[in-house]
């Protein structure tokens, strides 16, 4: 208890030195657990995207390009899937359900997706939630368009206003088929998924303000007004993709294979599951290479402690001397420098995670608007506790490197005073 006292006691006398010793420590640890829970995040919002989903089908691809594009809205298809092999392959007696996914067109940079109902109905996200809606109903007309919780409350929308689509995905498009205006006719409930960002509308919609262009440009000359489009005949004459859900799992292998061996024309089946674990493995590397960063962070600023308590020591001979004239043996001085540095270790890592959790709390929405990851406050996983119990030993066994050198220091060489 003495040497503790007089621990604090000499703590206080070095405030400016102990504050910013602290900050590198805290700084260190709070980088540690910021990228682990990042990391946690990262993952656990990638794997709540989709969920129920048994296969996604598309045109002959990468499984990782397919999975991007279709359930994340990142990148674009290779090729589309025709409609009539579309309507084969959800006849077949193994299908419970299928959402058509029709992708190509954008509103100020969010992503229209072109469907059906099934989409409200069957596509489900995190632990098997249904999709529900905030305000208003699912699209019924052709020109009515749902929008996702972000796409609303970023743009200031609501039920009954009316919007323009643009051809492509660009933010900037010079391109619009303002003759064709949507009627929002509901919101969806944030899911914290991509469907927030994303603008639902019919496969008829799709194809309705495309009549009067061809192969992705507009036709001189040719002007069809949208009460023209509804007379037409609005069938699809293919899709993007398509989302499977199957009677029974242990279909699953079987009709993949069918898919991928389909001689109409080549697609691909994934599952996603399996495409996630891919994804994982690809920015597996990055994943560890920032964790290294915060490992080497952490040591350099260990370092950093160890440099600051010895070099204190040359400014403390005659404390150091002081304790021993009381009575304070040699051990005891050590163990006051282990002390003083495991102080540090402990206050750092109490101080890193109380300003990692107002940290998460206070960017959390924010990283959740900008890039859709899901920001949570919890327990450090039991590797990063692991760590963290490290990083505090660590700091007790370093103070030995100070303590150890003020032990050899002798009594009389801290009274002489050099001139």
């Amino acid at each position: 208890m003495i040497l503790f006292r007089l621990t604090l006691k000499s703590l206080a006398n070095r405030k400016a030195t102990v504050l910013m010793t602290l900050a590198m420590l805290v700084m260190s640890n709070v980088l540690l657990l910021t990228v682990d829970r990042l990391r946690l995040d990262t993952r656990a919002s990638f794997a709540n995207t989709v969920s129920g989903t048994d296969l996604i089908i598309g045109a002959r691809t990468g499984s990782l390009n397919l999975l991007l594009y279709s359930v994340f809205h990142l990148g674009n298809a290779t090729n589309n899937i025709s409609w009539q092999s579309y309507q084969e392959l959800i006849a077949q007696k193994e299908i419970d359900w299928a959402i058509p996914i029709s992708l190509g067109d954008s509103h100020r940079g969010y992503r229209v997706v072109g469907t059906d109902t099934t989409m409200f109905t069957h596509y489900r996200y995190g632990k098997k939630q249904n999709l529900a809606f905030a305000d208003g109903e699912a699209f019924d007309g052709v020109f009515d368009v749902v929008l996702g919780a972000e796409v609303a409350k970023s743009l200031g929308y609501k039920v009954g206003d009316e919007i323009v689509v643009a051809h492509g995905v660009g933010k900037t498009s010079f391109t619009e088929h303002g003759d064709k205006p949507f009627t929002v006719t509901g919101i969806l409930k944030a899911t914290g998924t991509p469907i927030d960002k994303s603008l639902f509308v019919s496969l008829e919609a799709i194809t309705a303000i495309h009549v009067d262009w061809i192969n992705g440009v507009k036709l001189p000359g040719v002007k069809i007004s949208a009460e023209q489009a509804l007379t037409m005949d609005l069938q699809p004459d293919s899709i993007t993709a398509a989302m499977i859900g199957l009677k029974s799992r242990m279909q699953i292998f079987t009709f993949q294979r069918l898919v991928n061996n389909y001689r109409a024309e080549p697609l691909t089946a994934i599952i996603p599951g399996t495409a996630l674990a891919g994804l994982w493995q690809l920015i597996g590397l990055a994943e560890n290479a920032l964790i290294a960063v915060s490992v080497i962070v952490a040591i350099t600023a260990l370092l950093g402690m160890t440099t600051v308590i010895l070099t204190s020591l040359n400014e403390r001979q005659r404390e150091m001397a002081v304790l021993r004239a009381i009575g304070l043996s040699s051990s005891k001085v050590a163990a006051l420098l282990v002390m003083e540095s495991g102080f540090y270790g402990v206050v750092s890592v109490i101080a890193g995670y109380l300003l990692h959790a107002l940290s998460i709390l206070a960017l959390a929405p924010i990283v959740q608007e900008q890039f859709g990851i899901n920001l949570s406050l919890s327990v450090p996983s039991l590797a990063l506790s692991l760590t963290l119990g490290g990083f505090l030993l660590a700091t007790f066994l370093l103070g030995l490197i100070p303590g150890i050198a003020a032990y050899k220091r002798s009594l009389a060489d801290g009274l002489i005073i050099r001139r």
